[in-house]
């Protein structure tokens, strides 16, 4: 995130609220953003530069990512119950509710300020696609492969495409073409960032690891097929034959299964395909160096 994003956002919080306590509160929810080199804001700044934009509201607009994704972020640790150094963690839950609305109405009293009149719509339709996804992969829906991309492309792909559409609805005579392929291309840095997760989740068998909270990502999925014959303990834990003190007691065994199943090594397999599909998309979108190539590093590069 660089300055000048920052020192929007923080301006759009003194010029909304006056509480000095909601004010400390969301500023450092922000810069709690800020330390983690959050690339939301530079998503929106590099699609609108590499595709020929010259709007001088891009940081303004780009702020406004940075605001309604955080709002989001804060979301699903309250969903998930994790990530407790985070600010927002810390207090009690209804001040990070809170913090949660007043971003959200941030964005809803500034984003009708900037560009045109289809933006606010096309938001609405991508937020919605994307708590959809969330609500999916918290309520543990997923059951095959197709429900689990169908899932991911929907929760994190549909955050890509905001950010990117932040960038490029500040351009005027965007072709619907060019649009779309973002919009796939998007999809695509969902799936290979998700599955990069899912593997480093699956691995350190901890709070963390999406076996003790029973999900069903890309290389569990795997795990599942044959594990009821090659290492039944995991099957029985997700079907309620073993508690999680017990699974827990098998950890030495069960990551020996992991590393032995292959599934880490199908997953990447899957994850070289999409990166493969997006190089060819992002290929075809016609660009402007030097933001074409920042825009990849940031992404699936």
């Amino acid at each position: 995130m660089n300055r000048g994003v920052l020192e929007d956002m923080l301006h759009r919080v003194d010029k909304h609220f006056q509480d000095e306590e909601l004010k400390k509160m969301l500023k450092e929810c922000i810069q709690e953003k800020t330390d983690e080199n959050s690339r939301w804001s530079s998503m929106t700044i590099y699609t609108h530069y590499m595709l020929g934009g010259t709007s001088p509201f891009i940081e303004r607009i780009a702020a406004l990512t940075e605001m309604i994704i955080l709002s989001l972020d804060i979301v699903d640790d309250l969903q998930d119950q994790d990530n407790f150094s985070k600010p927002w963690m810390k207090c009690p839950q209804s001040h990070a509710l809170n913090a949660v609305l007043s971003m959200l109405a941030i964005f809803m009293a500034e984003i009708g300020e900037v560009g045109h009149s289809r933006i606010p719509n096309e938001i609405g339709k991508l937020l919605a696609r994307s708590v959809e996804g969330q609500h999916k992969d918290v309520s543990q829906s997923v059951n095959t492969e197709a429900d689990y991309f169908d899932m991911v492309q929907s929760k994190s792909g549909s955050l890509i495409r905001l950010a990117c559409f932040m960038g490029y609805s500040l351009i005027d005579g965007l072709d619907r073409e060019t649009a779309d392929r973002i919009n796939e291309l998007a999809d695509c840095i969902g799936v290979i960032a998700q599955i990069g997760n899912d593997v480093n989740d699956l691995l350190r068998y901890d709070v963390k690891n999406d076996l003790l909270q029973k999900k069903r990502t890309l290389p569990i999925i795997f795990l599942l097929a044959d594990s009821n014959e090659e290492f039944p303990p995991i099957e029985q834990f997700y079907v309620g034959q073993m508690n999680a003190d017990e699974f827990l007691q098998m950890k030495t065994e069960c990551m020996q299964y992991i590393q032995d199943s292959g599934c880490i090594e199908y997953s990447k397999v899957i994850q070289i395909l999409y990166t493969n599909k997006a190089e060819e998309l992002f290929q075809a979108i016609p660009a402007v160096s030097p933001w074409k190539e920042k825009f990849k590093e940031i992404t699936f590069g």
